[in-house]
């Protein structure tokens, strides 16, 4: 079904690169999420009004709040896929982060109202529930197509790599274990003669203020920016390491500026001895396959460092050493060496993980005191790189 409707509704469907198609994508898994939202918001609600189950009810409404949801998502996938302005230089793909966390405010709100209206339940506060077979054969239909339209939103979110439509299948899956719980409730009911609706409804609230609180956590950190995937650093490292005359990378910083907007900024060395319009030439081919290959737009820094100097790479050798003395995580580059009378200066950048626990003032007077031992005449003029 999935992939009958997006080769009904999608041209160009495999270029997923493309905004157009992105929001192509966001369009249909919004309105077809609308369409069977509407429909059962109704259906439980009108069924749940009659026999007055509080839990089918709040389902309902649980499932109306997904329909606006989804035009949230909708309008979400519109505004991101608007070009670059002047006052957006880098483009509107995060607009899908800001949607997602709408969503989440929406499932949040859900879950409260849920909650409230089943604490009126179980303290007396609403009638008694009456058992019908109608409410489970609404139940079950409603079972069936939330698991799809979460088998439906998170293939598509694979496919595009949405956040939005990730956080929607989310909720799908979530409201899918909820309608479950209500069930149960009423089989309960009809069975035991026990009303346990209320408690029920209690316990469907906790699954989607859960989910609620997952969502918004993994929006907020795509929002604040969060580490790279490790898979798209391997792939850059890769490539880089596939052209002899890079040396060594390091200060690697990738952007996200939403799906399908991604800037790299990294520093290569390159041997200082080697002519400069080579060395150039070859940064200028890493950027172009990191575009062609990762979609992946690249800023590159060339650091020159001295490879024939057997002194100087003895003591880069001795410092490098020395740095994992004090922290096997630790490493450095741009090492350089000014000799001089009474001292000599040892310039390097450490490279420090955000797990090493020390500061960075720490980790500079660590180093700094393991290479005195060395050599007294030796001072170190030190950065450190959180990585």
């Amino acid at each position: 079904m999935t992939g009958l409707l997006c080769k009904l509704f999608i041209k160009d469907r495999e270029n997923v690169k493309n905004s157009g198609v992105r929001s192509a994508y966001g369009m249909l898994a919004s309105v077809v999420g609308i369409v069977l939202n509407v429909i059962l918001a109704a259906g439980k609600y009108t069924v749940g009004a009659i026999f007055g189950a509080i839990s089918l009810q709040a389902d309902g409404i649980n499932n109306m709040s997904d329909a606006i949801s989804q035009i949230v998502s909708l309008v979400s996938f519109k505004m991101a896929s608007k070009p670059a302005d002047r006052d957006h230089p880098f483009g509107h793909a995060r607009m899908e982060y800001v949607g997602s966390m709408i969503v989440s405010f929406f499932i949040l709100l859900v879950g409260w109202e849920l909650l409230r209206g089943s604490a009126q339940k179980i303290f007396g506060q609403a009638g008694k529930t009456e058992f019908s077979w109608i409410m489970i054969i609404v139940l079950g239909i409603s079972v069936q197509i939330k698991l799809w339209l979460w088998y439906f939103n998170n293939k598509l979110a694979k496919k595009i790599d949405s956040s939005v439509l990730r956080a929607t299948g989310t909720d799908s899956l979530a409201d899918a274990i909820a309608t479950l719980a209500v069930l149960v409730a009423m089989l309960v009911i009809k069975f035991t003669g026990i009303d346990i609706d209320g408690y029920m409804g209690v316990a469907v609230a906790v699954l989607i203020f859960a989910a609620g609180i997952r969502v918004l956590n993994e929006t907020k950190n795509s929002i604040l920016g969060s580490s790279p995937d490790p898979e798209v650093v391997d792939n850059i490292k890769r490539i880089v390491g596939e052209f002899p005359d890079a040396l060594g990378i390091h200060d690697m910083v990738v952007h996200n500026y939403g799906p399908g907007r991604t800037i790299a900024t990294l520093h290569i060395e390159v041997d200082g001895a080697k002519c400069v319009f080579e060395s150039h030439d070859m940064i200028d081919l890493i950027e172009k396959r990191l575009r062609e290959e990762l979609s992946i737009e690249s800023n590159i820094h060339m650091d020159p460092i001295v490879t024939d100097d057997e002194e100087i790479n003895a003591l880069r050798a001795l410092v490098a050493q020395k740095v994992k003395e004090v922290d096997m995580a630790l490493d450095i580059h741009d090492f350089r060496f000014v000799k001089g009378v009474s001292h000599s200066n040892l310039i390097f950048d450490i490279s420090a993980p955000f797990e090493v626990k020390m500061s960075d003032s720490q980790i500079k007077d660590a180093v700094a005191a393991k290479i005195k031992e060395h050599n007294e005449s030796f001072l170190t003029v030190t950065n450190v790189d959180r990585v």
